[in-house]
């Protein structure tokens, strides 16, 4: 979850809400490619999860990178985050997953070169601190009652909201990890035919991430756990937003619904203030409880934006957000997956044929299955497998398009390779794991924090 977003401008009418979106268009020119990737820490000792405090803590840790330029984000006493102007930003989540939001580039090269530049400089300091960094969907091994809590004031009015709307939204928050990647629209019409296609693909992204297949040291019955948690975290705020293919859907629908989905808090004065289960819709007409005659700010909505979790998500830009934590490689293969979808004209094209005559009821059993069986989820007489190689092939096509070669001459397609390997193989990422654990690893997880640590 990104660092808190400031913004003092009031905000006095729906309208207002719109045009913030409006103003995310940008012609194709200008579109960027922006990665986030979290990770988990850990001791190299015993494996065992990174408090805050202490001498080799998340707090040592957020200190030693400011040596590679990062500046602190503080949050009364405590460092809770890195930014770097032009580098993006570091955050923390709840049980101290490392989080990069990176910056906005062009080109994938790019983007996995900052990938590298960082687990480089996360990787020098960590080593001082006996602390390495494992990169999955879901913790292997750990309870959660095992894992610290970062200092910040938002995750503790949501840990106590998530108790009373959801059975697994504390797992969510402490135990899990995701990579995601941010991309541009040119118009309404432009943002509405990619964001139907994030949605509808959004399971075929997690079958082909697929990397949280063991909970509390044994497998857990899933492929992606990951996914699986977010089914029962809070329903109000996730899921397959089935009203975005709807006739007419554009900015001002998106608006309504984010309106309607309940806040967690307002920040004032260095404080986080709960306000869960309230509406910004009363907020937004000054009727807000406890803030009575208060108008909200750009910054307040675009924090509460931060606060809904769909399977794909509309800011001033996009998110795709179906992703397991990965390895190095899957980091750099998430973007180019959904880049080489939607930043070709001609591959959005035939992903929207494809996919647009789906049914809402489809798309739903394919969210539904995927966590458990992946690319072997049923679908029209069929596997979603066989979905799987005809979209591959579209984003393989328009990274080809695109023509953004290194300083070597490859194209962006390199960077599909790892997806194009389970395709060809049909197994996820998580049953390749699962055959390790039940072969060499001889039923034991602690190979992992080797083999996958990055």
């Amino acid at each position: 979850m990104s660092i808190l977003v400031a913004g003092p401008e009031p905000i006095t009418s729906r309208d207002d809400l719109v045009a913030a979106i409006e103003r995310g268009e940008k012609p194709r020119s200008e579109w960027r490619i922006g990665t986030e990737h979290e990770k988990f820490p850990f001791h190299t000792i015993d494996h065992s999860p990174v408090p805050y405090e202490g001498p080799h803590g998340i707090r040592a840790m957020l200190e030693g990178l400011q040596r590679f330029g990062w500046q602190p984000v503080m949050e009364g006493e405590h460092i809770i985050g890195l930014e770097n102007e032009g580098l993006g930003n570091i955050s923390l989540e709840p049980g101290g997953q490392f989080e990069l939001s990176g910056a906005p580039l062009v080109s994938l090269h790019q983007t996995c070169s900052e990938v590298h530049d960082h687990l480089a400089q996360v990787k020098e300091v960590a080593a001082e601190h006996g602390i390495g960094f494992l990169g999955l969907g879901f913790t292997p091994n750990w309870r959660r009652d095992d894992i610290p809590v970062m200092p910040k004031g938002r995750y503790k009015i949501m840990t106590e909201y998530m108790k009373k709307v959801g059975t697994m939204g504390l797992d969510m928050m402490y135990r899990s990890c995701t990579v995601q990647v941010n991309l541009d629209f040119a118009t309404e019409a432009d943002m509405a035919k990619k964001l139907r296609v994030a949605v509808a693909l959004q399971p075929l992204a997690t079958a082909l991430f697929a990397n949280s297949p063991f909970t509390e040291g044994k497998p857990n019955g899933y492929l992606s756990y990951r996914s699986h948690v977010w089914t029962d975290t809070d329903n109000a705020r996730a899921g397959m937003v089935p009203f975005i293919f709807e006739e007419g859907f554009g900015y001002e629908r998106w608006v309504d619904y984010a309106l309607d989905v309940p806040m967690y808090f307002v920040h004032r004065d260095g404080k986080y203030i709960d306000v869960t289960g309230q509406s910004f819709r009363d907020f937004l007409k000054g009727e807000l409880p406890g803030f009575p005659g208060q108008l909200p700010t750009r910054g307040d909505w675009n924090n509460h934006l931060t606060t809904i979790f769909p399977e794909a998500r509309l800011k001033h830009y996009m998110e795709m957000r179906g992703a397991d934590g990965g390895p190095w490689a899957r980091i750099c293969a998430l973007p180019a997956f959904w880049v080489g979808l939607l930043y070709s004209q001609s591959s959005l094209d035939a992903a929207w044929d494809l996919v647009k005559d789906w049914t809402a009821q489809e798309r739903q059993k394919l969210r539904d299955d995927v966590p458990r069986l992946a690319l072997h989820a049923p679908f029209r007489g069929g596997k979603l497998l066989d979905v799987a190689r005809e979209i591959v092939a579209l984003s393989h096509a328009g990274l080809k398009e695109r023509a953004e070669q290194d300083g070597v001459g490859a194209d962006e397609t390199i960077f599909l390779r790892s997806v194009m390997e389970t395709v060809e193989t049909g197994r996820s990422p998580a049953e390749e794991m699962l055959a390790l654990y039940h072969g060499r690893w001889n039923g034991s997880i602690d190979p992992v924090f080797k083999e996958f640590a990055f």
